[in-house]
């Protein structure tokens, strides 16, 4: 399908405008992850079809994106394309595995600096090793018919790095930490090279229809403060701005998710994002007092508070949109994705208290002025 075939209007922007720091009549809320195994639609895909089938096959991954869409219609503001950072790494040569159970498999990982020279391309054409994703994202924004802006996204440079070093998941990243201290000029070098795709990557999603951005670091809290400043945050910046400058008037607005980096929130909220997802390590008073109004604030609710029951999962709601407030600068959304074995319902409640306390706070910030 060709992006140049005009895409419908879109009916409900809001959280375009409050990435942009405009006012919003409510806080718009989506979920990470929220199209993924947590829904009987998409485990019934998974039993036809490979996880990196679905990613690679333009008709599923629209089928797959959509699903929470149609099945919660209404309810959420944002749809984000069905893929996996780690198209990445598969894209510069690397053979990246989904074992049911176990999660991401690497066969073949990155053990010692030279293996940058065997094992990864030199160039990578992102045009063509990942026009499946674009293809995706044209056909996601026709379907959509405008109901909702469409996210795409990319994993952030370190932790890709973790993963094409660990191999797979890992609980110290204690292989890819030897690297930082060991080789801390190759791993600069890698980072680079992985930054470099990463922005092509983004770059292209937007040009295939994606409205929207989010770099997930989700290893970030791995890092030391000072290790966060030497091997993170340099190429965060760069994300945010050469994906920019290259796109110019056709630029979106971009988020950063450093999950665990809680002692960067200053540094992170003035690199050019124009938003920051925090995880459930922030409360909202602090963040709002350290981000000064320069971003947009997104989260932070515990995933697992999805498991707590009705009241649980309402008090926390009200907890957070209320803390955080409802008409300005806030996108509602858990602190990290949806987990597995959340019931749909539980799902459910969680956006729809989010819609009713976003409008009761508006309705009494109205009523102050």
């Amino acid at each position: 399908m060709s992006a140049s075939k005009p895409f419908p209007p879109l009916k409900n922007d809001l959280i375009l405008r409050a990435a942009r720091g405009e006012k919003t009549e409510r806080a718009p809320v989506w979920v990470m992850r929220q199209a993924g195994r947590y829904l009987p639609e998409f485990r019934a895909e998974r039993v036809e079809n490979d996880f990196f089938k679905i990613c690679r096959t333009p008709e599923l991954a629209t089928k797959v994106t959509l699903q929470p869409i149609d099945r919660y219609a209404g309810l959420l503001d944002a749809s984000i394309i069905f893929s996996d950072i780690l198209v990445v790494p598969q894209a510069m040569g690397m053979t990246v595995e989904m074992i049911p159970g176990k999660g991401p498999h690497f066969p073949d990982p990155l053990v010692l600096p030279q293996d940058m020279t065997t094992k990864l391309k030199e160039k990578v054409d992102v045009q063509k090793e990942l026009q499946y994703v674009f293809d995706a994202i044209t056909m996601t924004r026709h379907e959509l018919d405008g109901r909702v802006p469409l996210i795409g996204f990319v994993g952030a440079p370190w932790t890709l790095m973790a993963y094409m070093i660990e191999g797979g998941g890992s609980k110290t990243l204690s292989k890819a930490k030897e690297w930082l201290f060991k080789y801390p000029k190759a791993s600069q070098e890698l980072l680079g090279r992985i930054t470099d795709v990463c922005i092509d990557f983004l770059v292209g999603q937007v040009r295939a229809g994606a409205q929207m951005l989010q770099v997930f670091d989700s290893w970030g809290g791995e890092l030391s403060p000072q290790d966060f400043d030497l091997f993170s945050l340099p190429y965060l910046t760069q994300i945010a701005k050469r994906v920019k400058a290259e796109l110019g008037s056709e630029a979106v607005p971009m988020t950063v998710f450093a999950k665990g980096s809680w002692y960067a929130l200053d540094q992170l909220s003035d690199i050019g994002y124009d938003a920051v997802s925090l995880d459930w390590t922030h409360t909202p008073e602090s963040a709002k007092a350290i981000t000064k109004g320069r971003v947009t604030l997104q989260g932070n609710m515990d995933p697992n508070v999805l498991f707590g029951g009705d009241e649980a999962i309402i008090a926390a709601v009200e907890k957070m949109v209320r803390g955080f407030g409802s008409t300005e600068r806030y996108i509602a959304n858990l602190g990290h994705g949806i987990l597995p074995t959340v019931p749909v319902e539980a799902m459910e409640l969680f956006l729809k208290t989010v819609h009713r306390v976003g409008l009761e706070v508006a309705a009494e910030s109205a009523d102050k002025q």
